[in-house]
C-alpha cells in the first residue's frame, strides 16, 4: 500500500511540472536531491555502525542479558499471556535496548524476531494477540535516551548545537510511551468486559 501512495505522490509531482512547465527544475531536483541522499547516507553511516557494533558488544559481552532480567519483571507485567521463559521476552528487551540508543535499524531484526516468537504460541494465528499489540506500541513509541539518528542528521546538516534534542527527545518518547501503554491496558481491560 505505502508503494502505491509513494508511487502516486510521485506522479503528482512530475505531472503538475508538465503542466506548469518546470521540467528542467524537476531534472534539476533529481540529480541533486540524489547526490544529497548519497552525501546523507555517508554522513550517517559511521554513527549507525558504531551504536550497532556498541549494541553487538553488549549483547557478546553479556550486557544485554543483564539489561533483559533487569526488564523481566516490566515485561512480565506488560505480558502477561507470555510465558515467563519464552524467547520472546529476550527479543523485545534487545529490541527496547537498541530503541533506546536511537538504533531503529538495529531493533529490527530483534524485532521481527520477538514477534515471530510470539505469533508461535499465538492460537488464532490470523489474529494480532494483545502482546502483539503492546510491543508494537513500545517498539513504536518507546523511550529513547539517545536519539542518535537525529544527532547524527544534526551534525551530518552542521546544526550549531546538535544535542540539545536529548532531553526533548527523552521527554517526548517517555510521554508517548506512557500514553500508548495506558491506552492500551485500558482497551484490553474495556476488551475483558465485552467478552
Amino acid at each position: 500500500m505505502v508503494n502505491y501512495i509513494w508511487a502516486f505522490l510521485i506522479f503528482i509531482g512530475i505531472f503538475y511540472s508538465f503542466i506548469t512547465g518546470n521540467i528542467s527544475s524537476l531534472n534539476e531536483s533529481i540529480l541533486t536531491n540524489a547526490s544529497e541522499a548519497l552525501d546523507l547516507i555517508f554522513n550517517l553511516l559511521p554513527v549507525i555502525v558504531l551504536w550497532t557494533g556498541i549494541l553487538k558488544i553488549a549483547e557478546v559481552s553479556g550486557l544485554l542479558n543483564k539489561f533483559a532480567k533487569l526488564l523481566m519483571p516490566i515485561l512480565h507485567k506488560l505480558f502477561p499471556d507470555v510465558p515467563k521463559d519464552n524467547e520472546a521476552l529476550g527479543y523485545i528487551s534487545s529490541n527496547i535496548a537498541a530503541n533506546m540508543l536511537g538504533l531503529g535499524s538495529a531493533a529490527t531484526p530483534a524485532g521481527l524476531k520477538a514477534m515471530n516468537e510470539l505469533q508461535k504460541i499465538n492460537p488464532k494465528k490470523d489474529t494480532a494477540t494483545p502482546a502483539m499489540i503492546t510491543f508494537l506500541i513500545l517498539n513504536t513509541a518507546g523511550v529513547t535516551l539517545i536519539p542518535t539518528t537525529i544527532l547524527a542528521l544534526r551534525v551530518a546538516y552542521k546544526s550549531v548545537s546538535p544535542s540539545e534534542i536529548i532531553l526533548p527527545a527523552i521527554i517526548a518518547t517517555f510521554c508517548s510511551s506512557v500514553a500508548g501503554l495506558t491506552l492500551d491496558y485500558f482497551i484490553r481491560k474495556r476488551g475483558k468486559k465485552w467478552k
